[in-house]
Order: C-alpha cells, then structure tokens, then sequence
C-alpha cells in the first residue's frame, strides 16, 4: 500500500467520496467497476476532456494522475474498448469516454483521434472497517444491482425516451419535456438506464426542473448491456416511483439497435406495460421510419411522438406525419409543446400553464 496525490477524480467515482491524496494496492481486480489511478501519457487536442464528481469538465493533459473506473465500452460515435483479462501496475490502458472509464481500446471514431494511453498505478483502497487500517479496493456505485429486481411502479406514470443512435437528441427532448411538465405543475423524476457512465445527463435534466435523478451507475454498473439492462431499469424506476412523484422520464441511452440493452429493456414485459408513452428521437426521415417499425413490429408500442433532427425543419416533420402518421415536435425550437403533447397523457396539474 502507498500514497499518490491525484489531480482529477472522474464523475464514475461520483459515490466514492474521495480526496486527492489516496492510498493505492498493487494487487489490480480486472472487474468492471473497480477503480483505478493512472498517469495520463500523452495529449490531445479533441475528446480532451474529463467529467469531475462535482460535474464540471476538466481538461486533461499529459502527467495529470487520474481516477477511473475499469469498464468496456460498445460506441458507434467514440471508442470501442473491452475490459481487460489481467493488469498490473504500469500496464497501459485508455480512457474510454468523457466520464473515466478504463479499457483496452479496440476501435476509434476518427472524429475523436486516438484515446488518451495511461499507465496504470495500482487500485484505488477505501476503509469501511472503523479504526482498522484494512484496505478494499474501491468500486463504482452506492448499492449493488439485485438482478432479479421487480418493478413497482407504486401508479406513477412513466414516459421513456428511445433514440434510432447515439446524439439522436434524447436528453434535450427528455430536458424540453421535464421543463414544461414542471411548469405545469407536475412533480418530475428522471432517470437515464442505459449508456457508459457519464452524469452528464443527469445532471442537465436537474437543471431542467427534475425532482429526483438516477443513474445506472448509481448501482455499481459502469457500461449496461442486455443482461444488466432490464434488472436496472426495473430497480431505478421502482426506487424513484417509491418518492411518488407525478411522472418519472426515462432516457434510454445509445439507440434502439446496440449493445447497451435498450432491446432488452423494451422487451421485458412489466417496464412495456408501465411505460405511458414512448417519444422517439430520430436522426433523419428514414431513421424515424426504421425506428417506428421496430417500435411496432417488435415491442408493440407506438410512439406517442417523434422528435430529434429529424424535425428541425418541416421537411422532416412532414415527412413523418405523411409516411408514418405521426405528430413530429421539435425539442429545441419548440419545447413547450412537446411537453404539452405529453402532458395529455397525464392528468391535468395547473388550469394557467406559464
């Protein structure tokens, strides 16, 4: 065991309550969520940045020791990285995504340039024993997923959000859509139950006027799949509905076709029938055609509206209404009223709107 003084502490580690002088093991787990120090070995002039437990961006350069966690990453848009089947101290691994997570880089969107290569310096300790000096390695989360978790939706509505792909828009629809249900009158939980670990979307939905916000990361998951995916969604809904708010929105990160277990959410029989309405976020026309069709053919649901970059002109929104026979409300240029059209699927909270 030694001491390291670290420069930045990743949002992953967000529960860990950790200072900047750390004590570290040589004695490296390779499971996901483990946390780990590492020395950043080269810089970057994009993707450069890193998401801080107290939510702000950091830039990292070259020598900054770091927090992060060890997990994998499936990104379209980004890297691609696994998780890693042995480590030791001075290994070298890569930061995966914005929110510190640890890998082997597989693959590179060239959008981003190569990863940040780190060299690894042992496993971050914490002491739960009182007045022992008997170090566990630290790990990400404040509870453990229990994968049989039912779902209690305790009669609160649930509105989720679908995407056809990554940056579909889902988060500012999921903000439009909280910022005028509060406005309305509604109390609004939010939650995000797919992805890699990275609160920044949490914490945009606060902003936006949610009540209460989790995350799967909340529950020691760095980066959900299809096995992960449908026991998460059951517990953060069940744990939010538990506060008996009005309505609880759920991002659903990535899209409807990748290796975060959206597929897998959808087709778990007690999250379909407790879902009130589903918005999707699509990229263009034929991605909000595609994404219909599996909404429909595969889940049975139809989407209550359709948002994203699709309608940010009326070409795309016509388009939708004709093709698919679907109401198209833009998120950022017109919020209120794709808040307002979930709104008719609540009851009604406030007679004079703001």
């Amino acid at each position: 065991m030694r001491s390291v003084l670290v420069d930045k502490v990743a949002s992953v580690a967000h529960h860990n309550d950790l200072g900047h002088e750390l004590r570290l093991s040589n004695e490296i787990p390779c499971d996901e969520g483990i946390l780990l120090a590492v020395k950043v070995l080269n810089n970057k002039t994009r993707y450069n940045q890193l998401e801080l437990t107290s939510g702000r961006m950091a830039t990292v350069t070259q020598g900054d020791i770091v927090v992060g966690a060890l997990g994998h990453r499936k990104a379209l848009l980004g890297y691609s990285g696994h998780l890693p089947a042995e480590l030791a101290v001075g290994d070298t691994v890569q930061i995966l995504n914005i929110g510190g997570v640890l890998g082997i880089c597989d693959s590179a969107n060239p959008d981003v340039g190569a990863p940040f290569d780190c060299e690894v310096l042992g496993t971050v300790l914490h002491f739960p024993y009182l007045g022992e000096r008997i170090g566990v390695p630290a790990r990400v989360g404040s509870a453990k997923l229990d994968p049989d978790a039912p779902l209690n939706a305790n009669g609160v509505a649930m509105v989720a959000l679908a995407g056809t792909c990554m940056d579909s828009g889902k988060t500012a629809a999921a903000c439009a859509i909280i910022s005028r249900l509060r406005h309305l009158g509604f109390d609004v939980a939010a939650c995000k139950a797919t992805g890699v670990s990275l609160r920044r979307d949490i914490l945009a939905m606060e902003d936006a006027g949610a009540t209460d916000t989790m995350i799967f990361s909340d529950l020691g998951i760095v980066t959900t799949t299809a096995e992960n995916g449908p026991p998460l969604a059951r517990s953060l809904l069940t744990a939010l509905a538990a506060r008996s708010p009005d309505v609880i929105v759920i991002e659903l990160g990535d899209g409807l076709l990748g290796a975060y277990g959206v597929e897998a959410i959808l087709s778990d029989e007690s999250i379909r029938n407790a879902l009130t309405g589903v918005v999707l976020c699509a990229n263009d026309p034929v991605a909000a055609w595609g994404g219909t069709r599996l909404l429909q053919e595969q889940f049975d649901i139809k989407p209550t509206v359709v948002t994203g970059p699709t309608t940010d002109n009326a070409v795309g929104i016509d388009q939708i209404a004709q093709r698919m026979g679907l109401p198209a409300i833009n998120a950022l240029t017109n919020g209120a009223a794709l808040g307002d059209k979930i709104a008719t699927l609540l009851p009604n909270k406030a007679e004079n709107p703001s």
